[in-house]
């Protein structure tokens, strides 16, 4: 079914695109969001925008909203705040010991600063040149080449990890390619992108506030597993889900469809870290992680994650 929600105008320099994943030249029509079309696979189900603005490509977009999103004040203490990447370390920490890390589309380095102290070696990546000025005003170690040009560093990380990366790139392929020569024997990818199959887009659809331009691929566990296994250069490790925010389906059910303004997201992110601290809201954390564990038992949270080892 084709869902049509308004929004702003497409860009007028875009690039076509097939099925990223099989490459499948049968798509349909699912929905329509600000300026963008979605298309369904009919092959394995992927779910992609095309076509795509040139500006997405080029990291442009990610350039001109460095300032008003990665750099403004409430979007900095969210990112630096302890708990705001706790599930990500936890799985990180359970699959990985200390060693070098390469984290890709580093933003501000919330995630690496967190694993400077655990005894990491660290490197982060990003397009947005001010997101990795400010990572380096935090300690992070970082490039500002474009990570499918990165060269150099040999198969010598231990651990390369995409979070919320692949969503916003037209060739997830090459991306965990690229990892995958930069990893040593045995090293580990680490991936996470939006969940097609969440229980927010199963019941919102494109009303889900983050059906959102800059998301040009969303991925089933279907056709996240289907683009790692055809390559036959790893093994997945764990297959899951993570993150539930009842507070966004709620909202979302109420008042979805429309465009989210960066700074509300930004605000939701620090209120969301404030709740998760509050004393007086530990029977509601409670009852929270019990509905978040079973959504991921049924590969239902917000996001997928996948754990690759390099064979």
């Amino acid at each position: 079914m084709n869902i049509s929600l308004n929004a702003e105008p497409t860009m007028q320099a875009s690039i076509d695109r097939s099925c990223p994943v099989c490459r499948g030249s049968d798509p349909v029509s699912l929905w329509s969001k600000a300026g963008m079309c979605y298309m369904r696979c009919g092959h394995c189900t992927m779910v992609y925008a095309n076509p795509v603005p040139e500006t997405f490509v080029t990291g442009q977009f990610y350039q001109d909203r460095t300032q008003d999103f990665y750099l403004s004040a409430t979007k900095l203490t969210a990112d630096y705040d302890p708990v705001r990447f706790q599930r990500e370390w936890r799985l990180f920490r359970s699959w990985v010991s200390p060693g070098r890390v390469l984290d890709v589309g580093c933003s501000t380095g919330g995630f690496l600063r967190g694993l400077i102290p655990l005894g990491f070696e660290v490197l982060g990546q990003d397009v947005s040149t001010g997101a990795l000025q400010q990572a380096e005003r935090v300690g992070i170690r970082v490039t500002h080449t474009p990570f499918l040009e990165l060269s150099g560093y040999g198969d010598s990380f231990d651990a390369v990890t995409f979070w919320a990366v692949l969503e916003h790139v037209m060739e997830p392929h090459a991306f965990l390619a690229h990892a995958h020569r930069l990893l040593r024997p045995g090293g580990m990818c680490m991936v996470l992108v939006p969940n097609l199959h969440s229980l927010a887009i199963r019941l919102l659809g494109a009303r889900y506030r983050y059906v959102m331009s800059e998301h040009i691929n969303f991925f089933s566990p279907r056709s996240l597993r289907t683009m790692v296994e055809s390559t036959g250069e790893w093994e997945v490790k764990h297959l899951g889900s993570m993150h539930f925010n009842p507070v966004v389906l709620l909202q979302d059910m109420w008042r979805g469809g429309h465009c989210v303004p960066d700074s509300e997201r930004a605000g939701l992110l620090k209120r969301t870290n404030r709740w998760k601290k509050h004393p007086a809201l530990g029977p509601l954390r409670w009852g929270y992680r019990c509905l978040e564990s079973l959504l991921n038992t049924q590969v239902a949270g917000d996001n997928l994650t996948v754990v690759l080892q390099k064979k």
